[in-house]
């Protein structure tokens, strides 16, 4: 069995080649879980929608991602001919790296990945704000006015919503006293951080499904409005190369949130169990938090521009200022940890109600208070 723990190499070999084994491994599991996370999401959508999704492509379907991968690696790659064609060719590359980069720090279990960083959480922080560079490429080089609204809205979006992800990580850092992940998910051995931080999730939640603009935040795509957004120009398996840094930035958010929230491979019995339970920990999380985000987009409509925005700097900003500062005075004076369940709880319940209210408020405007009152009710099946 290959040891896929952080010691100095694998199997004795060089620095460089160990460190090629290791992200060889990474890509071969991203790829299979991105062909298997797209059937998942058809799959998951259907039953939402009352359909029954892939059928026909293997049993159940468990073919149809595989058939969509050859099929799109076989379509012909075109290129517009205004497009710059350095910057439109790389941009798929640009934007694929840092979702890879932030993979190989990520501990599936204990010991188990490709490098063990002091300052994880840290270099999170430092990938993420990559990510936009490829976007932006995209939708400049182009040349197509519609991507280029695509880039500016997505760039707009992702400059303001990393703002209260990163605060949101920073009041667990504050908890934890390390930017270690490993560290982070071995002092959840007792508890997860979702009941210190309940406040904290869910600005990390809301924060993470624009980054990866997924509905309510997919207005960068809005394909009603600007045809496909940034890569609308895209074809053939550089579009491919944006759908698998979509899905592979999803498993690495749900992976990331799992360790920082809920344990990762340490709660409940990951240390006494061994690595295979520790890994069935990290992966059972990561995927609730990908059917939760399927969820989402299958039940919320789209925000407009302005609705999106505004959520972010009127709501979200403020409450995680406010949930630091809590944290901040609570540690300092050595209040109890109830202290930060207590606060941070608090802060959960106003947020729901602030977007309970607001989505009441939109529904009576348009509506009337019947129209409301029933938007808020499930339909029977």
């Amino acid at each position: 069995m290959v040891d896929l723990s952080f010691g100095d190499t694998l199997f004795g070999f060089w620095n460089w080649v160990d460190a090629i084994i290791r992200i060889l491994i990474i890509v071969i599991a991203m790829t299979v879980m991105v062909i298997y996370l797209t059937y998942g999401e058809r799959k998951v959508v259907a039953r939402f929608q009352q359909r029954l999704g892939p059928t026909r492509t293997g049993p159940a379907g468990l073919l149809q991602g595989i058939a969509d991968a050859v099929k799109l690696v076989g379509k012909e790659d075109i290129r517009p001919h205004n497009a710059d064609r350095w910057v439109f060719e790389f941009a798929p590359f640009a934007t694929f790296i840092p979702v890879l980069m932030t993979l190989v720090i990520l501990p599936f279990a204990k010991d188990w990945g490709v490098r063990n960083m002091t300052l994880g959480l840290f270099y999170v922080f430092a990938i993420l704000g990559l990510n936009i560079v490829g976007i932006m490429m995209a939708g400049l080089g182009s040349g197509n006015k519609f991507a280029l609204l695509g880039g500016i809205r997505a760039a707009a979006q992702m400059i303001s919503y990393e703002i209260p992800l990163v605060l949101s990580l920073l009041s667990v850092a504050m908890i934890t006293g390390t930017l270690n992940l490993n560290i982070i998910a071995e002092q959840q051995d007792r508890y997860p951080y979702i009941i210190l931080q309940p406040l904290a999730f869910l600005i990390f939640f809301t924060a993470m499904l624009s980054e990866l603009h997924r509905a309510p935040f997919d207005i960068p795509v809005a394909e009603s409005e600007i045809v496909g957004g940034y890569f609308v120009e895209y074809s053939g398996i550089r579009w491919s190369m944006f759908q698998l840094s979509e899905y592979a930035a999803m498993w690495a958010f749900t992976v990331f949130g799992s360790i920082v929230f809920f344990g990762g491979w340490q709660f409940p019995k990951g240390g006494d169990w061994g690595w295979g339970w520790q890994l069935a920990l990290t992966m059972g999380k990561s995927l609730t938090f990908i059917i939760a985000i399927m969820w989402v987009r299958t039940t919320v409509p789209r925000l407009r521009i302005d609705q999106l925005m505004s959520f972010c700097w009127k709501i979200l900003l403020p409450l995680s200022l406010v949930q630091i500062i809590a944290n901040a005075f609570i540690i300092v004076y050595g209040g109890e940890y109830w202290l930060l369940s207590l606060t941070s709880g608090i802060g959960a319940i106003a947020l729901v109600a602030i977007i309970i209210n607001r989505a009441f408020r939109r529904s009576t405007k348009t509506t009337g208070l019947v129209g409301a009152y029933r938007s808020l009710q499930v339909p029977a099946p």
